[in-house]
């Protein structure tokens, strides 16, 4: 990735220190594991999708978080080494970590497991007041 200078951002915004900080991460995290597969949808002007393949994962062997703008997906395999001899072990059974940077607004509205494929759905819900909003000119 590009090495990006943003000492002029720096010099004349405030408040974007927040963005500079996810550009640096996502600059160093070039080389991050491929395990599991994920696909993020756009499902509307504010609905997004993430559809992550954990194939051989149990509900219970997943957790999902939430926090501070991050969202976290994590499966822990549970497995008994001494229950199977295996020939050949294709279907992978490792432990995962996936984080997401959430924008401002955007949560986790829900999360189901369907064949083998867990979505997480999430909205953007701007406040009110964040809205634009029309200012009546008085005469």
């Amino acid at each position: 990735m590009r090495d990006f200078d943003l000492s002029p951002l720096y010099r004349s915004a405030i408040g974007f220190d927040r963005l500079a900080s996810m550009l640096d991460n996502a600059s160093r995290n070039d080389n991050q594991p491929s395990y599991p597969p994920y696909n993020i949808e756009l499902l509307g002007e504010n609905a997004y999708r993430i559809t992550m393949a954990v194939a051989g994962f149990t509900i219970e062997e997943l957790d999902i978080q939430s926090e501070n703008s991050t969202l976290l997906i994590a499966g822990t395999k549970h497995v008994d080494k001494d229950q199977h001899q295996y020939l050949y072990q294709g279907i992978a059974a490792r432990n995962f970590e996936r984080r997401f940077q959430l924008a401002d607004h955007v949560k986790v509205m829900k999360a189901h497991m369907e064949n083998g494929l867990l979505h997480v759905d999430l909205i953007r819900e701007i406040p009110e007041a964040m809205k634009p909003r029309s200012i009546k000119i008085e005469r």
